[in-house]
Formats: C-alpha cells, structure tokens, sequence
C-alpha cells in the first residue's frame, strides 16, 4: 500500500515539476523574444537548458540534503531516457522525421562524449569539487562555440540585446514575464525537494539502492519536459529544435547539473563503479544506437523509435533483475 502511494505522489509531484518548468519556459520565451536573443540563443541551448531545468532542481536539492548519488542518478537515467524512451515517443507520436542541418557532423561526438565525460571522471570512484569545474568549463565551452557560431551567421544585430532587456525591464509585460519565471521556479523549487523526500522512502520501501530510483522513477519524471517539447516541434516541423533541445539537455544534465551537484557535496562511489557499469554501457550503446539511425537515411522513422523504447525496457529490465526487483 505504502508502495502504491509513494509511486502516486511521485507522479503528482512530476506534473507539479512540468507545470513549473512550462511557466519558466513560458517567461523566458518573452524574455527572449523581447530582447532579440531568441534568434540564435532560444534555439539552440536556452531551450535545452529550461526543459533540464527538472533535473537542476532535483540535482541541487538532492545535494543539499546529502543525497548526491539520486542526482547521479537522474542525470544518468535522464540522458538513457531522452535518447531512447523521449526520442523514440516522439517520432512514435509525432511521426517520421527527417534530419536537417549540419548536427551530424559538428555536434554529435561533442554531445557523446559530454555525455560520457561524468563516467570517465567517476573512474577514481569520485566526483570531486574539480571535476565539477572541469565539467562547468566543459558545459560553457560547448555553448560558447555554439553561441558564437550563431552570431556568425546572423551577423552584429543581435549584439545589442542586453541593452534591449535593460529596456524591455520597464515595461508591464517584463513584470507578468519575470512574474512567471519566479511562480514557475517556487513550483519547481517544491516538487523538486518533494521528489527527492519521496523517492528516498521509495528506495527503503523497496529495498533498492536510492541511485536506482532517480535512474529510473526520478528520471522518467524530470524527462516528460523534454518529451512534451519534442511532440509539439515535431508537429510544427520544427526539426532543428527538437534535435537541439535533445543533444542540449543530455550536454546540460551531464556537466552542468552535475557539475553544480559536485560542487555543492562531492559524489562518492562506496560500492566502487560496478553498480554504474551497466548504464554507462546502456548508455554508449543507445546512442550509437541513434547515431546509427539518424546517420544512415537522415530520419528517424517511428519504427526505429519502437526500437529505441524497447531497448530501454530491456535496460530496466535488466537493472531491476541484477537488484532483485
């Protein structure tokens, strides 16, 4: 009984996570627009960065209250899930998509090993303070060479837009904007600490290791933003969006959000790496997986997303069997 309840409130406090993150977006979409940034930065690591904000907040608070290893979790989970169960979702309800752009062959091995860089600094069985500066200077390095090849292409305009959000600061809507983006954190701020309370109890109902609740429970939870987004992009043809918003948010969850986590309390591996192993493995496999799919014809067809969802079963599948479940 205690069980079923507890999968309830995390499902609750989930949606309370995804309203929190729409009104966030919500403001920062007219912040954004307002100012002109929208143009180069909404689209290529602001979106990317507002639906992992789920994982931040679950990340932060999960440090503070001395629980690092559920945010390693999560981030973990998050990215298997958004390659596999949030893609494959996508191009299964949304349709066939095709692959435009040049992400191929810029973004793809950067976004890979962002990815892996977490596991690599883990092999020392930690996750110290310095690798949590390594893994922010990785985090703004990546979105600076994106940043600036951007602005390339569009040219100086765009260079004037912290003088248009000075400007835009005194206007009734910046007020209701920047009143969203604040309503929208205090949300996400509670159903953030809620999860993480939640899923500790869940762990100790389940006899289960609590890193194992955030890789899959937690994550699936704090990944339906992304999911959300991707369906409407697809729908509106909005390709480069939806594979931004995907190869983004596994960059941010990988060094940003663990980066701030390690820096708040550094994650130590007590059990050593054995436990992390399978989904480190799971997690190179998935996304050659999807490089495959992408690379070879440049779409993604909705039976390559069966697969991609199937694969991810299996990984739970055999995660929850090594444990017992």
């Amino acid at each position: 009984m205690q069980l079923a309840f507890d999968l309830i409130l995390i499902f609750s406090f989930s949606i309370l996570l995804i309203k929190g993150t729409e009104l966030t977006i919500l403001g920062l979409k007219h912040l954004a627009k307002a100012t002109g940034l929208e143009r180069f930065a909404l689209t290529s690591f602001l979106l990317a960065l507002a639906t992992s904000i789920p994982e931040l907040f679950v990340g932060v608070v999960a440090a503070l209250e001395g629980r690092p290893g559920l945010a390693l979790g999560n981030v973990i989970g998050s990215n298997i899930a958004n390659i596999s169960l949030v893609a494959g979702g996508a191009v299964l309800i949304g349709g066939t998509i095709g692959v435009v752009g040049e992400f191929l062959k810029k973004d793809i091995f950067s976004v890979f090993l962002a990815g892996a860089l977490p596991m690599i600094l883990l092999l020392d069985n930690s996750l110290s303070r310095v690798d949590g500066l390594i893994l922010l200077f990785i985090y703004g390095a990546y979105n600076w060479g994106i940043l600036n090849g951007r602005k390339r292409k569009i040219g100086l305009e765009n260079e004037v837009w912290l003088r248009r959000f000075l400007r835009h600061l005194g206007k009734e809507k910046a007020g209701q904007s920047i009143a969203s983006m604040f309503l929208g954190m205090a949300l996400l701020l509670f159903s953030a600490e809620m999860l993480v309370k939640v899923a500790q109890n869940l762990a100790l109902d389940m006899k289960m290791p609590v890193f194992l609740i955030g890789l899959f429970v937690v994550a699936i939870g704090t990944s339906l933003p992304e999911l959300s987004f991707e369906i409407g992009a697809i729908r509106r043809k909005q390709v480069g969006m939806m594979f931004g918003d995907l190869l983004g948010s596994v960059v941010a969850n990988s060094t940003l959000i663990l980066g701030i986590v390690s820096l708040i309390n550094p994650i130590y591996l007590t059990n050593g790496l054995e436990p992390y192993l399978l989904a480190t493995v799971f997690f190179a496999a998935i996304f050659a997986l999807f490089w495959y799919f992408v690379r070879t014809k440049r779409k993604l067809e909705r039976w390559e997303g069966v697969v991609l969802i199937l694969v991810y079963l299996a990984f739970a599948w055999l995660e929850f069997r090594r444990h017992g479940g």
